[in-house]
């Protein structure tokens, strides 16, 4: 086993995979596979399997995990591979080229990253390239992984290749409708607890949602109110998100009515189980908007003032029903236009 993984990866990966994996033992099953039938074939329940192949080759990737979540008992390990975006550019020699690897990557981009998913040329790229050779993200393999049942135990990025360690927590979800495409739906809570799915234009990338919890747990809050250390947010999102381009779809739930234009911000049941017990009271009277108290009282946008300035709207809201909204709304565009109040 050891001579295999030395030879297929490294000793540095031999190492790391005797962290979290007893690799000698015959409940151990090493494989370099991107053939599911190569997993299900194998009628045996292993303890813990490493395959060697990059993620990044596997046609079928949610249902490849699941057939290994299939070969596993809970709490054993899978141990796997993939190539980030930012590895396959550092790795190739034309990325290092000025200009001349700018405009090499973004073709890569558009045609091994945005091809896969977008409806039409999806059934063109698979045809011609097998699903080999695509551009992941870590945090999309993650998700994935978390989405197929597993809880994500360590990763590390290794002569090139980010392998992860999981391990089975539970069956797969089977999700059929994860966040993919450029729109997607969010489910938040909105007025009386109702589950609510909110538009939002992608600012992360996909798979995103599946690892809130993971990144609240080993990160938690940071000043901005948002999760700290976030890599599951892309280079444009993080300008999308500083100028609220990624909430202009929201207007679709106000025309539907889930929203108003002022209001408490509509928040994941994660967050909503983080907040104090009397806003979570408080919260479920009102109907959450698009435009949030902080930007109108100009407050930071940590979580203590946004929790704070929405308080201070509801308990407005309850003396002056009718013009607290509009007094907001104006507040907060004076702050937008003039003094420059940009989100987090």
């Amino acid at each position: 086993m050891k001579s295999l993984i030395i030879q297929k990866a490294s000793e540095e990966a031999y190492d790391y995979f005797s962290k979290f994996v007893d690799i000698e033992s015959d409940k151990t099953f090493v494989v370099s596979t991107t053939n599911i039938f190569n997993i299900l074939n194998n009628n045996n329940k292993f303890t813990a399997l490493i395959n060697l192949s990059r993620t990044n080759d596997i046609r079928f990737i949610n249902k490849f995990f699941e057939a290994v979540n299939s070969r596993l008992n809970n709490n054993d390990v899978f141990v796997g591979c993939l190539e980030t975006i930012s590895s396959r550019m550092q790795r190739l020699p034309i990325g290092k080229i000025p200009v001349i690897g700018s405009i090499y990557y973004s073709i890569e981009f558009i045609f091994n990253r945005i091809s896969p998913k977008i409806i039409g040329l999806k059934k063109i790229y698979f045809l011609l390239t097998r699903g080999r050779n695509r551009l992941l993200s870590k945090a999309e393999v993650l998700g994935r992984l978390v989405c197929c049942g597993f809880e994500i135990v360590d990763f590390e990025q290794i002569n090139g290749l980010t392998y992860f360690v999981a391990k089975k927590v539970k069956e797969p979800a089977f999700d059929m409708n994860p966040s993919y495409g450029p729109l997607y739906k969010m489910p938040r809570i909105g007025k009386n607890g109702k589950i609510i799915k909110v538009y939002k234009m992608r600012t992360m990338h996909p798979y995103a949602e599946y690892l809130h919890s993971y990144i609240l747990k080993h990160h938690g809050y940071g000043e901005s109110g948002k999760p700290a250390n976030d890599f599951r947010l892309t280079p444009w999102g993080k300008l999308m998100r500083k100028y609220w381009l990624d909430e202009l779809p929201q207007l679709i739930n106000v025309l539907k009515g889930d929203l108003k234009l002022v209001g408490v911000r509509p928040i994941s049941q994660r967050y909503f189980q983080d907040i104090p017990k009397e806003l979570q009271t408080m919260r479920l009277k009102h109907k959450p908007g698009c435009i949030p108290p902080y930007v109108a009282l100009n407050r930071k946008s940590n979580v203590k003032s946004v929790l704070q300035a929405e308080r201070e709207y509801m308990e407005e809201k309850a003396r002056k029903p009718y013009t607290t909204d509009i007094k907001y709304f104006f507040k907060a565009l004076f702050n937008i236009i003039f003094r420059k109040k940009r989100s987090a």
